[in-house]
């Protein structure tokens, strides 16, 4: 039996599924007024979504990557920037779980136990050479100094801390530091001007002379391996949260619908037979989605058990192997599925459904813009590449100007 169709995730599941429902029911209006899901994010901080990884015998609740990802597709059902707001918390959770026990890290166990939640600050915009990083961290008498601009800084509205890519200035090895928001030397903006995906909790975030404690500056060399696919795997669990919310809004939408067309097939829409197979494809594609997704978890897993067992280095390296070309494969359906998707389900539904009220739209701008994220073009020429070739895929990559 598929773990994610156990009792145990059943469990799970219902501890949350109160909380979706209840975000679910605002996300329209959020998107229509575009406000902040600042509320469902402390509802998600209450019920303690951010320690779902957390290991039980630290206070959490010990999930494994399949169940976290098809929790996160459900609360992309209800509301698709949510799990995306998350991202960099659960990837910063992960990496945790991925280094020796020690006191630093069960410190950070226990912020999150308490709610915290942690945003990103990776990306730079302007003129950035391919590969440049120019925000800095500099030695202080009691930590670091953080200065530099960062932007796409998804989540770090929400946040208590942010993980912030950076270089050293005493030795310039890249490196990440995790820096409080509870200084006025941390600035966020809410400047992100998509036009998806726009409750995220992005924009710009700028550090002068932000002050980051001694332990809390990490060497990006020691990341767990794996971290390419699961950030992306985050996009595809938003992805097939999107093509489910498309399903049940069309199926919604045509068994409530009145109007009918003089040349349809019924006196009824919802008994209409060719509005009931654009729904039917709906539903195929966003199972094909759902299904997809999930199995590629799995390898995620393997990855998570290979370095966690011990395993030779063969070993790990195929794990993360597997990992990143399955994301890349799902990615690839995703992307098309659900976007197609999107944009058919007003085949099943009427004029009156286009009105900026019901915010349908919304769908198909959301998967749009998650699936611009990571280039999905790039991500089937690695495909493409280890099958014919055996190459190993990209496992980290960077952006900025070229010549």
């Amino acid at each position: 039996m598929s773990e994610v169709n156990s009792a145990e995730y059943a469990e799970l599941a219902q501890r949350f599924r109160p909380i979706f429902a209840r975000i679910a029911a605002g996300a329209v209006e959020r998107e229509r007024d575009r406000t902040l899901a600042r509320e469902p994010i402390r509802w998600l901080k209450e019920a303690r979504f951010g320690t779902l990884r957390i290991p039980v015998r630290h206070g959490g609740f010990g999930a494994s990557l399949p169940q976290l990802f098809q929790l996160l597709t459900e609360l992309a059902e209800a509301d698709s920037n949510l799990p995306q707001a998350l991202r960099a918390h659960f990837a910063f959770v992960e990496d945790r779980l991925n280094q020796p026990d020690s006191e630093d890290r069960r410190q950070w166990f226990s912020r999150f136990i308490e709610g915290e939640l942690v945003g990103s600050g990776w990306s730079e915009t302007g003129s950035i050479k391919l590969g440049e990083v120019i925000t800095t961290v500099s030695p202080a008498e009691h930590g670091w100094w953080l200065n530099g601009e960062k932007f796409y800084s998804t989540g770090t509205l929400y946040a208590d801390w942010i993980d912030v890519y950076a270089k050293r200035t005493d030795n310039n090895r890249d490196v990440i530091a995790l820096v409080s928001t509870r200084q006025e030397a941390v600035e966020r903006d809410d400047d992100w001007d998509g036009f998806g995906q726009r409750l995220t909790g992005s924009g710009t975030t700028r550090f002068r002379q932000a002050q980051v404690a001694q332990p809390h500056v990490y060497d990006f060399s020691e990341r767990f391996r794996y971290q390419t696919a699961f950030y992306q795997h985050v996009l595809l669990a938003t992805l097939a949260g999107i093509g489910r919310a498309v399903n049940r809004d069309a199926a919604q939408g045509v068994a409530l619908r009145k109007r009918i067309y003089s040349h349809g097939n019924a006196r009824l829409v919802k008994q209409d037979v060719q509005v009931l197979q654009v729904v039917g494809q709906i539903s195929s594609w966003a199972w094909a989605v759902d299904a997809t997704v999930q199995r590629a978890t799995h390898s995620l897993q393997q990855a998570f058990d290979a370095a966690q067992d011990g395993a030779d280095e063969a070993r790990i390296h195929a794990a993360n192997v597997l990992a990143e070309v399955e994301s890349a494969r799902a990615q690839a359906i995703a992307v098309e599925l659900v976007t197609r998707a999107a944009s058919e389900l007003f085949n099943a539904l009427g004029a009156s459904d286009t009105r900026v009220s019901k915010s349908l739209d919304r769908h198909w701008r959301n998967a749009r813009t998650v699936a611009s994220h990571n280039p999905v073009i790039y991500k089937l020429r690695n495909v493409g590449d280890w099958e014919v070739n055996g190459n190993d895929p990209t496992f980290i990559w960077q952006i900025g100007n070229g010549e």
